[in-house]
């Protein structure tokens, strides 16, 4: 008897969780996913934040399918001029500060994590690392050892030494920032702990206490680079530049890359002593690259990074209700407050069935998670608001039954 997709997912791929989704997926289409009945779900989260331009962009289809014709992988990265990874990286530079003119082109976001961490400990000659609470830097072991959480922690140690821990947007915090702590890691936008951006004088605190001691300073904006905030990059809102940049997720425009943006003098010392510091087979696969620097064009060629304030206008302006405590985020990522994360999860899956794909934050299970394509429309997002609105209302009835302006 032949399985079911369903009954292959589950006796054959390795599982995240013990409740995955399983909505089956037939089809993606602009800023829309269809299952296999046919039915159109408007994505609010665009994948975590990776399809920025909604689904199967026309311009980073035909770049693809133009690189596949001159060819695929032909040899592991930093060995072989490619046009796709060259464009690519001097086309990423040419939009960022001087200081950040090299690039080392990855797989995936977690591992630019980790050629950062082995960028700095190059550099510096210095092991300690100072991350802040509640971040999330991916998955991979060195990767998780930024994880401020014992619950993710504790099945997999022992992990990396010499990590010590800040609260996020803390200044009083650089104290513990000295001649021995090679970098400080930190994301502009806080991801997984319900979208919070980081404080202007936080960020200024961190990059006067690192030039005063030689720390390097990473700002990861692997979730909210590529337009996501308004501007290209988070940091540009506040003007303070970091040593190590790190991106992924957007920059694909849909296809799986990482990247880390430092200086060529910096970079150079990933090169010897010991070569081949870092070595990836994958890394800037040339019909990926193809893709993002295709993805790159489309947003400056457009004009959607200058629609994301009014969206974000429109959606806190449209979701107000009393069993919301609060809006927190910046641009198109935002999260929706509730008390509980029962009450949260029974909201998302109402919207589920209702067509409306969103989420939850690892650090934050009482959010509801918005991160849309910047191509969505304000109709759509007003349809958004409506069907969490209107779930909401379910879950919450007091709310809904007392107060006419709430009720469906």
């Amino acid at each position: 008897m032949l399985l079911t997709n369903r009954q292959l997912f589950l006796r054959h791929q390795a599982q995240t969780s013990p409740f995955p989704a399983l909505l089956e997926i037939a089809g993606a289409h602009g800023n829309y996913l269809i299952d296999t009945s046919g039915k159109k779900y408007l994505d609010l989260i665009s994948g975590i934040s990776v399809n920025s331009l909604g689904h199967g962009n026309e311009k980073v289809k035909k770049a693809m399918i133009d690189q596949l014709n001159l060819h695929q992988h032909v040899m592991v990265y930093g060995e072989f001029i490619q046009g796709a990874q060259t464009n690519l990286s001097a086309t990423l530079t040419s939009l960022l500060p001087q200081n950040l003119n090299c690039v080392y082109l990855l797989n995936s976001g977690a591992e630019a994590t980790d050629v950062a961490l082995k960028l700095a400990k190059r550099v510096t000659g210095r092991r300690n690392i100072l991350a802040c609470k509640h971040a999330y830097h991916g998955s991979t072991h060195a990767a998780l050892s930024l994880n401020s959480e014992e619950y993710y922690k504790q099945a997999f140690r022992p992990l990396l030494p010499g990590i010590s821990f800040i609260n996020f947007n803390d200044s009083n915090a650089i104290k513990q920032i000295n001649e021995d702590t090679c970098c400080v890691i930190t994301e502009v936008v806080q991801g997984e702990a319900g979208y919070i951006p980081a404080d202007k004088l936080f960020l200024r605190a961190l990059r006067n206490r690192c030039n005063e001691t030689g720390t390097l300073l990473i700002f990861d904006e692997i979730q909210s680079g590529m337009g996501k905030t308004g501007k290209l990059f988070a940091f540009e809102h506040d003007g303070i530049v970091p040593d190590i940049l790190l991106l992924g997720k957007a920059l694909g425009a849909g296809m799986p890359i990482g990247a880390v943006v430092s200086s060529q003098q910096h970079m150079q010392s990933l090169s010897e002593g010991p070569v081949l510091g870092h070595l990836t087979t994958f890394g800037g696969h040339p019909v990926i690259a193809a893709a993002a620097l295709a993805g790159i064009e489309v947003l400056l060629e457009s004009k959607l990074m200058y629609q994301v304030e009014a969206k974000e206008i429109l959606f806190r302006t449209l979701l107000v209700h009393p069993a919301i405590k609060s809006i927190s985020g910046k641009g198109l990522m935002l999260a929706v407050v509730l008390d509980t994360f029962e009450n949260n999860l029974n909201v998302i899956q109402g919207c589920m069935a209702d067509g409306l794909i969103t989420d939850w934050f690892l650090f934050a299970d009482n959010r509801i998670r918005i991160a849309p394509p910047l191509t969505i429309t304000t109709v759509e997002i007003e349809m958004a608001c409506k069907v969490i609105l209107k779930n909401i209302n379910r879950v919450y009835p007091a709310f809904s039954s007392s107060n006419k302006l709430f009720s469906s």
